[in-house]
């Protein structure tokens, strides 16, 4: 796992072609000397005009940036992606069981199969919820799970974010962009569809709607505003499903049940799919200060007259500390052996294993517990050793701040760069919905690392998105 030659996804050892590649392969050696650059102009063009940018904190150049688009696809072949399936239903349904259990009756903390401490004394630990019954007993509806290939059958869940999973627009519009600019690749590859998404998303929400909500359930979106960094995402999902989306100020409660402000007068609203942290929900429950919530919505959710999506206190199952422990949660609940498996993680409040962590740092990934979007951590072999000095005081001064890891040598793909194809870093982000029944989107999202030899793809950090196919047989 550590320094060897990373995986390619495209080429075998020996320089031939992997199966799941072969259409690819023939067509990229048909293109036109500027053919696929040309290809990236346009997709460049598409985004601007659809307005898909994200918003980068701290930038110097504007605040507005498209995100970088790869027009070289990354393939999954069907079998593959079953096997992949099949381990995020597991970790999904395991998760959720261990969501209930958390704001129930605990027994996974009374077997003392993971202590007490790490859940009761987590700012992501929501006891408000204690005793709550979620529609059908979902707590994370919408999902998406990290995951990295080092291997020809080796796949690794890097993280599980169950908040509010970001991204699933740039996957639905990467693939409108695909067919529009090679339609004659589509022509010779099987690829299993991702714009059923928006609809399934509905169903998925309409599912979990209280039991007076009727035939239609209302549903709403609820976004921060157009100063957040995915308030693209939040309108464009609205669209996709015909649900409205809302600002906290255009909700209000009464009697005990959430109305939305229109123009025709006020509107019974059931389901919310928010896109808001729990902190900010409900001034008069948690943050007193928040102006982006609405006043009493967590009692007209307690009382069952609205259904939020996701469940506040959900976070306290994607907590990084928590992940560690995701493959005992699944033997737990489901009393089987994890189909995916976890990234191995050094917990440095072992005095053993933090002792060897603070000796072998120049080889390590180190992660806050509590950060994302690449902010808060170090990579070992790219850092410097005025780096690797500050982050073994910081885990000497917080031990249970962070989780540390081997650095993963992450797969590559084929990707478009300066007019020239060369492999690149990438990891996938499927996306997983959970209500009447679970549905997984066929790909996901293929975040790239456009820098040579760098493995972080965030977006925020430099990095790029692919469209995802997965062939069907």
């Amino acid at each position: 796992m550590g320094e060897n030659t990373p995986f390619d996804e495209m080429y075998n050892a020996d320089g031939s072609v992997r199966e799941p590649y072969r259409a690819l392969s023939e067509w990229l050696a048909e293109q036109p000397e500027k053919g696929l650059a040309l290809m990236q102009a346009d997709a460049e063009a598409i985004f601007r005009k659809l307005g898909i940018t994200f918003a980068v904190y701290g930038s110097e150049e504007g605040t507005e940036k498209v995100i970088p688009f790869d027009v070289i696809p990354r393939i999954i072949a069907a079998n593959e992606w079953r096997k992949l399936s099949r381990g995020i239903e597991q970790r999904v349904k395991a998760l959720n069981a261990f969501l209930y259990d958390i704001y129930h009756r605990q027994e996974i903390l009374k077997a003392g199969r993971i202590p007490e401490k790490l859940i009761l004394n987590n700012a992501a630990f929501c006891p408000q919820m204690m005793g709550l019954e979620p529609a059908r007993g979902v707590y994370a509806h919408i999902i998406g799970v990290d995951i990295v290939r080092v291997g020809p059958d080796e796949f690794y869940v890097l993280e599980d974010n169950l908040r509010t999973p970001s991204g699933v627009s740039y996957m639905l519009e990467d693939r409108e962009a695909m067919m529009m600019l090679a339609p004659d690749l589509f022509q010779r590859s099987k690829v299993a569809p991702v714009e059923t998404y928006p609809e399934n998303l509905r169903r998925t929400l309409e599912s979990v709607a209280p039991v007076g909500a009727g035939r239609n359930p209302v549903i709403a979106v609820l976004t921060p505003g157009i100063y957040n960094s995915a308030y693209f995402e939040h309108s464009f999902l609205a669209d996709q499903m015909g649900a409205q989306l809302c600002e906290g100020q255009d909700l209000f409660v009464d009697g005990g049940k959430v109305y939305m402000r229109t123009t025709t007068g006020p509107e019974r609203v059931d389901v919310i799919y928010r896109r808001i942290d729990d902190d900010y929900l409900d001034p008069l429950t948690f943050r007193p200060d928040s102006m982006l919530g609405v006043p009493g919505i967590f009692d007209a959710y307690r009382a069952g007259n609205v259904t939020l999506v996701n469940a506040p206190g959900t976070g306290i199952a994607d907590d990084k500390a928590v992940y560690t422990y995701v493959p005992e949660i699944i033997e737990f609940y489901l009393g089987e052996k994890a189909l995916l498996n976890n990234v191995p993680t050094y917990n440095c409040t072992d005095v053993d294993q933090r002792a060897w962590v603070l000796e072998n740092i120049g080889d390590l990934v180190v992660k806050e517990v509590h950060g994302s979007g690449g902010y808060g951590m170090m990579v070992g072999p790219t850092s410097t050793k005025a780096q690797h000095e500050e982050f073994k005081k910081k885990i000497i001064a917080r031990p249970d701040n962070y989780i540390v890891q081997p650095t993963l040598a992450l797969s590559t793909c084929p990707t478009h760069i300066n007019n020239d194809v060369a492999p690149r870093h990438v990891d996938l982000r499927p996306y997983v919905l959970v209500g009447d029944e679970v549905r997984i989107t066929p790909g996901g999202l293929t975040r790239v690392a456009l820098k040579k030899g760098s493995l972080v793809v965030n977006s925020s950090q430099g990095g790029g998105t692919k469209d995802t196919w997965v062939l069907e047989d």
